[in-house]
């Protein structure tokens, strides 16, 4: 299956996604567990989820406050 790369609008609405996470869980922003949400966003964009809603419905349902992001994050495959 191949992948289409995220265009820019993509990326505008992968980040707004992340940041709804922040927002939901009240923490601040933070490089290693952005790295890890945002990795996670993404994989979820590729597994066909597309609106900014959706993919943080999953990163909130998926990573539980700060600690899941920090401590052998699981992947959205690992989920599935």
């Amino acid at each position: 299956m191949s992948r289409r790369a995220p265009t820019g609008s993509d990326c505008q609405m992968l980040a707004e996604a992340v940041l709804q996470w922040y927002h939901f869980y009240e923490v601040p922003p933070d490089d290693e567990a952005s790295r890890a949400l945002v990795g996670a966003a993404l994989e979820f964009f590729h597994d066909g989820y597309h609106t900014t809603e959706d993919i943080a419905v999953m990163l909130i349902g998926t990573y539980i406050g700060i600690w899941p992001t920090k401590f052998n994050a699981p992947t959205s495959a690992a989920i599935h």
